[in-house]
């Protein structure tokens, strides 16, 4: 079974961990959100590409939700001692990364050839893909002004509502080499609970991503990011709110229309109504074993 995913965030890495667990190896393909990339002290960042690896590879600090395991903070210490940047949380072994990524795409190497050098140094058997090599960034517009992502989810703590989502450089992004060709042999196409504005916006900007999705010919089955109308982590219930006019499954399956064929929800917003079928679980990963179930929920509705 080929099983392609479209995720970003932390909660799209733990479904894909999910996944990778009920799956046989190779199976899955995970397409990542590269919108959240910036450089920052001369280098590149990759949040949720890494995101993705390190839960995959066994390294994420699951407490925290985000980053390595027994991570240390001297060097970002150092550097706001020095007077330089360090709003954006860096440690010590995450920064070992990009000290390998930066160089190499320097050099002339695409993310998806460092990230596949990657994939083989952690011993994954995911195939992970960035949604495209080219620069591709989110925006966010408030009242206060348009800001990088980063800057306003991180450096101003995404305080100021949101009117508009814009992603630059999308309309001359093409897709990564192979993201194509894993949608075209899918079996099932998954999006994970991510927020559709800001995970999977950006990689459904990317036309010719968009354009297979809507001419797929086997089942895409979306998980919604909401649990009782609320978001789990982040900014999305306030921004469905103020950008879509409310946080039912209805206004998670308009950001998706003619893209899915199946919405799962949480329990806690059943019974609902929306423009394509709804299954019912519990969506809320607290676990290994409700990652495992979820992704068996979810594969089940793909295959129905």
């Amino acid at each position: 079974m080929n099983v392609v995913l479209l995720s970003g965030g932390g909660g799209g890495a733990r479904f894909a961990r999910g996944l990778a667990s009920v799956l046989q190896p190779r199976e899955l393909t995970a397409v990542a959100n590269v919108g959240d990339d910036l450089e920052i002290l001369g280098l590149h960042v990759s949040p949720d590409v890494d995101g993705l690896l390190y839960t995959l590879a066994g390294l994420l600090d699951d407490e925290r939700g985000w980053g390595r395991a027994d991570e240390t903070w001297r060097a970002l210490g150092a550097v706001g001692e020095w007077g330089g940047e360090d709003w954006f949380r860096l440690g010590d072994l995450d920064l070992g990364l990009h000290l390998v990524r930066t160089p190499a795409l320097r050099e002339g190497a695409t993310l998806s050839e460092v990230t596949v050098r990657f994939v083989e140094r952690a011993g994954i058997t995911t195939r992970l893909l960035p949604a495209t090599d080219d620069r591709l960034r989110t925006h966010v517009a408030t009242p206060a002004g348009t800001f990088p992502f980063q800057e306003w989810f991180v450096g101003r703590r995404h305080e100021d509502e949101v009117v508009d989502v814009e992603y630059e450089g999308a309309e001359q992004a093409a897709p990564a080499p192979g993201v194509l060709e894993a949608l075209a042999s899918a079996d099932a196409i998954l999006f994970a609970p991510s927020n559709p504005y800001l995970s999977i916006g950006p990689i459904l900007a990317v036309s010719a991503i968009r354009e297979a999705l809507e001419r797929r010919a086997v089942r895409c089955v979306a998980v919604s990011p909401l649990v009782g109308g609320k978001a789990v982590t982040g900014p999305l219930d306030r921004m469905l709110s103020r950008m879509a006019g409310g946080t039912t499954p209805a206004h998670v399956t308009d950001r998706y229309t003619g893209l899915i064929d199946v919405l799962v929800i949480d329990r806690a917003d059943a019974p609902a109504e929306a423009a394509v079928p709804l299954v019912v679980t519990d969506t809320v990963m607290r676990d290994r074993e409700a990652e495992r179930r979820l992704a068996e929920v979810v594969l089940e509705a793909a295959c129905a």
